[in-house]
């Protein structure tokens, strides 16, 4: 339920942003680095919109990434797991949680049938899926006692925006390496700063002038940054040793060991080590480890992970 959750607040900002850059941007950057499949790739896979349509078209897309079915990561999709996982789980969550997503849902189906949206009414429709998504963390802040189900949900929620942080970072990082100009270099970066919605706080702490250097510590291995690698991992942490009360036990040895490799790397002297040929290795290596992570936190604990698209 939270993965799901963090998810459709997630893709619902991005889709957000790339409808404001639409607009904001210059003709040479919306021919160079506006794309659409850069969007897919975020928010779920441009191969899978691929088996379904043929051209990438405005329309289509944003279609496929809110209301359809056969994309597993449509906010149509996530919003109906969240709710589903909350309604059978309603007797460890508090009460207005499930009320929350149970009335986004019915709200989104109402939306379904009128899916010809002005720009306008998508914009509305997507800060309405914000705003559910803000109730329900507020609820869970302020309702939820700190035990068990909690520091599930937790650890469900810091880890998917530590993957979704790692994987723009990786896909901004490839179209930054294929820029033939330094203008689309800093287009790029501060784009994938747009994406994490960290634009501001970044420019609070460096000079006006976008550094790939510092764009990459500052989304990693911040430790103010609510969605840079390193924060969120550091929330996992603190859930875990929650859960365990702190021991490592014979079943757990792996997961915390993998955390430990996590924390190493996602440090702020580990990544000014790096050589810049190293880079995009590491770019690569922190997105696996995240994916890794899920897939040990599940085995540990008996879960489904579910399938990865990228």
């Amino acid at each position: 339920m939270s993965r799901n959750c963090e998810r459709t607040e997630h893709n619902a900002h991005i889709l957000s942003m790339q409808l404001i850059t639409i607009l904001e941007a210059s003709e040479q950057e919306i021919s160079a680095g506006n794309d659409w499949e850069t969007v897919l790739d975020i928010c779920t896979s441009k191969n899978s919109y691929y088996s379904f349509y043929e051209a990438l078209t405005f329309e289509k897309v944003v279609d496929y990434l809110t209301f359809s079915k056969e994309n597993p990561n449509s906010m149509a999709n996530t919003v109906s797991f969240a709710r589903e996982n909350a309604r059978i789980t309603r007797n460890s969550i508090p009460n207005e949680l499930w009320e929350v997503w149970n009335e986004f849902y019915l709200y989104l189906q109402n939306a379904q049938k009128a899916k010809n949206c002005s720009l306008k009414e998508i914009h509305d429709f997507l800060n309405n899926i914000k705003k559910s998504s803000f109730t329900a963390t507020g609820v869970i802040d302020s309702s939820m006692t700190r035990d068990l189900p909690y520091h599930f949900m937790k650890i469900g929620k810091w880890l998917e925006r530590a993957e979704k942080t790692a994987l723009i970072l990786n896909v901004f990082f490839q179209k930054s390496k294929h820029a033939n100009q330094s203008a689309m270099d800093d287009f790029f970066w501060r784009s994938a700063l747009q994406f994490v919605n960290g634009s501001e706080t970044y420019f609070k702490h460096f000079p006006p002038v976008i550094n790939p250097r510092s764009v990459l510590q500052f989304l990693v291995s911040d430790l103010s940054f609510p969605r840079s690698i390193r924060y969120c991992m550091e929330h996992v942490w603190e859930a875990v040793k929650g859960l365990e009360s702190g021991k490592v036990s014979h079943y757990s040895w792996q997961m915390y060991a993998l955390l430990d490799t996590m924390m190493t790397e996602f440090n702020e002297e580990y990544i000014s080590n790096l050589a810049d040929e190293e880079v995009e290795d590491f770019l690569i290596q922190s997105l696996n480890r995240c994916i890794e992570f899920g897939k040990v936190f599940s085995k540990t604990y008996y879960l489904v992970e579910r399938e990865h698209s990228v």
